[in-house]
């Protein structure tokens, strides 16, 4: 039980820990359930006075000039393009989305299987985007701001004036010519629904009277998702520069293994040059990524501030081929299936943490359970049992191995009160832990199974924690009555009090310990717990309360098998104390009578001869009172003899 109470000690403070990690304070509420825009330096990544090629540079991107002002776009004749700005309208079962013809580009992303704070469904995109800033799929021409900015307000035909989603593939086009000989073409696919809903296949290409031009595809910090009503226990993910696959250092292209790179770290570098699986933005639930066609590309990443939040935001500017930009971009939830279904490494994008070798397994199993339920506060009920019946035996064992700690308990103190009196440093200290390991294996006990089945369930916490605060399946996810929303705290803390008394319980039925002190620690543990998980993901919550019923029940079970503890006897005490190893005790006695003679403790000189007695021998000392006639050089069944005759004579006289 000691080991056991001091890792439970050493566990609650890693909680601690942790949780003083974790917890930060609650995001600021904003109007709607987005991250908006704010201004930034400029558009793109450094602009030259020539076409330059792709530089493997390690230093932040150069600071962007200002654009011309759209009034240049007066000097030319359209020849392709829209009479009126206005909007186009794209939606299917998933997603709506909405292009505004003015620079072909991306105003607005709703996933209609998510809801915002309001009830509607999450916005990706921010409503407004202040002057200067890029929307998603504006492109850029490092080499000509000027063309940049005629690019940005232009408008475009488009081929459709609305598109509905459905089971096949969908396609809308844009495109513009004026009389400078400027053409560009937007191409948007959005894949079948049923497969790939979050997907949007992206082709650009834009030529001059001189030729094709170098583009970049800008995006800017519209990410969102961040719910306001978010729990106090886990800190929701800010948004974070994200990149997979291989990037040069120097001139060797290396293996990138998941950047994730927060808008303060961009000052040490912003630029990537290499061969990426994916690239984007992302935050505690959503992505924003791009998946480039094979062959070398850059991205530079750039932070943005913020008016209405505390911490900065993430844009990023990927470059694309001379002749044609062709990208696969990804924008929807952090969901494992959706991710994998795009690419199999773009899970890679879902913060699992060190623990992910056991979240993973504990987030499929969960997802299979509530294809057969359809609600994840019993889906996680039902995990909790099959969890508890995987590690039933050990629990058992655990049981039984501290049952027989308790019964044995007397006879432990009883070896500890013989050697009490040792010092530490005695080597006749080590013969009580030899004693006690004796008397371990006499009976079959062993402390360290107790410690098993917290060795398993506290990985498994913390495995549940990363799980239910980070699966975006989890986000508003409803349970019963009051219990809304799964991924933030209960808001009446029925469920932090009723876990505290079921451990409470728990504990009562389990095997007390012996030291008063543990059992004090011990009913300290609820109360500890009940703070810690107040503000915890009211599905962590429902985890450890349905754990400790499971155990509860087991507890009952196993009492009632093993039947009532039976405390072994405490050994006689006429066994006496141990002495100290290696003493040695003379004494001197004047030469008298030996009926006079006087015996001391450790040794005894008859007759002006010194004799010495070794404490080691434990049979003569354990008494103290006691007189070992061998001392006085009498045997004691002569001495009996010589009485007996003396007594004959006596008669006969």
């Amino acid at each position: 039980m000691e080991r056991q109470v001091l890792l439970a000690v050493f566990l609650s403070f890693l909680v601690l820990v942790l949780w003083q990690r974790w917890v930060g304070p609650p995001p600021i509420p904003t109007p709607t359930d987005v991250v908006g825009e704010s201004p930034a330096d400029g558009l793109g990544p450094g602009v030259t006075a020539t076409p330059q090629p792709l530089a493997r540079a390690q230093q932040p991107a150069a600071a962007l000039e200002p654009v011309a002002p759209a009034v240049a776009l007066e000097n030319f004749e359209s020849v392709v393009s829209d009479g009126e700005p206005r909007e186009i309208v794209v939606e299917g079962e998933y997603v709506r989305a909405v292009f505004s013809n003015r620079g072909a580009k991306l105003i607005s992303w709703q996933l209609k299987q998510y809801d915002n704070d309001a009830g509607g469904p999450v916005e990706l995109i921010p409503a407004e985007i202040e002057p200067g800033q890029a929307w998603p799929f504006s492109l850029g021409v490092p080499s000509d701001p000027q063309l940049t900015a005629r690019l940005d307000e232009a408008l475009f035909r488009p081929s459709a004036s609305a598109l509905q989603l459905s089971a096949d593939a969908g396609t809308l086009t844009f495109d513009y010519e004026d009389s400078s000989g400027l053409r560009a073409r937007k191409s948007f696919t959005f894949q079948a629904e049923v497969a790939q809903p979050y997907v949007i296949d992206f082709d650009a290409t834009v030529t001059t009277a001189a030729g094709s031009v170098p583009l970049t595809m800008r995006w800017g910090p519209a990410l969102g998702g961040i719910r306001a009503a978010a729990s106090r226990f886990t800190q929701q993910q800010m948004p974070a520069a994200l990149l997979y696959g291989r990037a040069f250092e120097g001139d060797l292209l290396q293996e990138v293994d998941m950047l994730r790179a927060r808008p303060a770290d961009l000052s040490e570098r912003s630029r990537y040059e290499g061969q990426f699986v994916f690239a984007g933005v992302d935050n505690h639930y959503f992505l924003a990524a791009v998946l480039p066609n094979d062959g070398e590309t850059r991205i530079d990443y750039r932070p943005v501030s913020s008016v209405s939040l505390e911490h900065d935001l993430v844009a990023f500017d990927l470059t694309l081929g001379p002749d044609q930009a062709a990208v696969r971009v990804f924008l929807g939830p952090k969901d494992f299936d959706v991710l994998a279904a795009v690419h199999p490494d773009l899970v890679r994008a879902v913060d699992f943490g060190w623990l992910s070798a056991l979240v993973v397994p504990l987030h499929r199993t969960l997802k299979w359970i509530n294809g057969f339920v359809g609600n994840y506060g019993w889906s996680i009920v039902l995990l909790t049992v099959l969890i508890n019946i995987v590690i039933f035996p050990l629990r058992h064992k655990s049981v039984v191995s501290m049952r027989k700690m308790q019964e044995l308990a007397p006879e432990m103190k009883a070896i500890q009160a013989r050697y009490a009196h040792l010092k530490a440093t005695d080597p006749a200290k080590q013969k009580m832990q030899q004693e006690t390991m004796e008397l371990y294996k006499k009976h079959g006990a062993n402390p360290v199974s107790g410690c098993l089945p917290m060795l398993l369930t506290m990985p498994i916490l913390f495995a549940m924690f990363r799980l239910l605060s980070a699966a975006v399946e989890i986000r508003g996810a409803p349970f019963t009555l009051w219990v809304t929303d799964l991924s933030v705290h209960d808001p009446l803390y029925v469920t932090p009090l009723l876990m505290s008394a079921s451990m409470f319980v728990q504990q009562r039925l389990q095997p007390s310990a012996a030291d008063p002190m543990q059992q004090k620690m011990m009913l300290l543990m609820p109360i500890v717990f009940t703070f810690m998980f107040l503000w915890a993901p009211s599905g962590l919550v429902l985890y450890w309360l349905t754990s400790n019923l499971f155990g509860i029940g087991q507890q009952l079970t196993t009492n009632r098998i093993i039947g009532p503890p039976k405390i072994h006897q405490v050994r006689p005490p006429a066994e006496g104390k141990a002495k100290p190893a290696l003493a040695e005790k003379t004494v001197d006695v004047e030469p008298t009578d030996h009926s006079q003679s006087k015996e001391k403790a450790g040794g005894a000189t008859i007759g002006g001869e010194r004799k010495t007695v070794e404490a080691t021998d434990h049979a003569r000392f354990d008494a103290p009172d006691r007189v070992d006639p061998s001392l006085h050089g009498l045997d004691p069944q002569k001495k009996r003899g010589r009485s007996a005759k003396r007594g004959r004579r006596s008669r006969r006289k």
